[in-house]
């Protein structure tokens, strides 16, 4: 049902007792722009740079009399500026202070000069140019991934999933529209993969690379948005996985039949943790230091490829001080703890506690096999 108030946005709202709503977004002001410090200081050259020139020529008509002409005067002070070095075209000894009046030229000429390049210098890192140059760059970068996740909001969440995948080693990029979030996070991670504009755009997500990405994280703050990401990721990759986040633990269904594998809910999780450091505080000490340590230690799983030859966990010799192995999961049914003779075949998932060296070294292992 459209909704709308006299001066404001139409919003759709979804009937029933939770609420989704979806907002349709109206143009923004254009923001004027004003005139950059290096913009300001390339004019300010280029004034100086021409004044010298000005009065260069003007003092040289007068040092030179009849006999110059305006522009061999014009000539005799761009070779004096520009350091070019060439003989006199005027007469100087006829005149007393003629050569003093061409190291005046020449001190102010090349000072003027040196702040004019200074500041275009500036002023192209500054300018879109520069913007042009590295989103190019990294739209190559992000093109040759594969694999890789993709972070739909970089707010407080966003940040902290970011986080984890940079701790286990994995390579991901951010989809952010607060152009003000994003250079916030840059500042911390300057060498971050991101695409700025709408997750929900299906351009966006494809200059994201979806098609080639393992995930979809949608963890902006809005549920209707992470629904919408979720349907669109779906719809242009449905081999991919995406976990959605959700305020209000209603809109799980939702978010589901929309296409996100997986749910999330802060409220509903942080009550769950709370709960846990009451009943069980000695697990949930142990998880927490395990995420704190800066080795990457994680509960990880391995998926068996389809190319592996079923063997037992005996003949794979999986034994390294940087993973243990601790299931299982076969087809709906988890194997905890599975002993030496237990048979290993493709689709299973190695349940494993490792660091990111101990995660490739299984991967690695069932793919030689």
């Amino acid at each position: 049902m459209l909704e709308a108030e006299p001066g404001t946005r139409p919003t759709w709202r979804h009937p029933g007792p939770s609420t989704v709503v979806l907002q349709i977004a109206s143009p923004l002001p254009l923001r004027r722009r004003t005139p950059s410090i290096h913009a300001m200081s390339l004019m300010w050259a280029g004034g100086a740079l021409i004044a010298v020139n000005i009065i260069g020529t003007i003092g040289y008509k007068i040092i030179g009399g009849e006999q110059a002409t305006w522009t061999d005067c014009f000539y005799m002070t761009f070779i004096t500026v520009a350091t070019i070095g060439y003989g006199e075209m005027i007469d100087l000894s006829t005149h007393p202070g003629g050569r003093l009046f061409t190291v005046g030229v020449a001190f102010f000429g090349i000072a003027a000069m040196t702040y004019m390049f200074s500041s275009v210098t500036a002023w192209i890192l500054e300018s879109d140019l520069n913007q042009t140059l590295r989103r190019r760059r990294m739209e190559k970068e992000i093109g040759r991934l594969d694999g890789h996740y993709i972070i739909c909001g970089i707010g407080r969440v966003g940040s902290n999933v970011a986080a984890e995948l940079l701790k286990t080693a994995r390579r991901f990029t951010v989809i952010e529209e607060d152009m003000h979030a994003l250079e916030a996070y840059q500042e911390q991670h300057p060498d971050v993969l991101f695409v700025h504009g709408d997750a929900a755009d299906d351009d966006v997500l494809a200059r994201a690379g979806i098609a080639h990405a393992a995930g979809v994280f949608a963890v902006t703050g809005d549920d209707s948005r992470n629904i919408v990401i979720a349907l669109s990721a779906k719809q242009i990759n449905p081999l991919l996985r995406v976990v959605a986040r959700v305020h209000d633990i209603r809109n799980g269904d939702k978010a589901r039949r929309a296409g996100a594998d997986e749910i999330v809910s802060p409220d509903f999780t942080g009550g769950m943790r709370i709960a846990s450091a009451m009943i069980r505080p000695h697990v949930v000490n142990f998880m927490d230091q395990m995420l704190r340590r800066d080795d990457g230690l994680r509960v990880e799983e391995v998926l068996v490829p389809p190319t592996f030859q079923p063997r037992t966990l005996a003949t794979l010799k999986l034994q390294s001080r940087d993973f243990v192995l601790m299931a299982t999961h076969e087809n709906g049914h988890w194997v905890f703890n599975p002993d030496a003779e237990h048979e290993i075949r493709p689709g299973h998932a190695l349940i494993v506690m490792a660091t990111p060296q101990g995660r490739e070294q299984v991967a690695a292992a069932l793919r030689k096999s």
